[in-house]
């Protein structure tokens, strides 16, 4: 599968991987792939989760070097509007 837009946060240190990763989500149309390359270890483990969690989809993840390829499907909108804090 092609890749809409590809993020390499190879050396990026966990929570920042993830952060970067959803800034990019949010700035993509629903059903566009992000392609996100990641160290072994915690961002692995992590980003993956982070976004089940958000509601974006999992197509693949896969070993690529000393590192992994990992395709996030953009979820849909959500219809909850976003807290505001008073």
């Amino acid at each position: 599968m092609k890749a809409d837009i590809t993020l390499d946060l190879r050396g990026t240190a966990c929570p920042m991987n993830w952060v970067k990763a959803k800034l990019q989500l949010e700035e993509m149309s629903p059903g566009q792939v992000l392609e996100v390359l990641l160290d072994d270890g915690e961002p692995i483990r992590n980003v993956p989760r982070s976004a089940r969690t958000e509601g974006h989809r999992i197509l693949e993840v896969k070993p690529e070097g000393e590192g992994f390829r990992l395709l996030i499907q953009r979820g849909e909108e959500s219809d909850e509007p976003l807290a505001t804090s008073e």
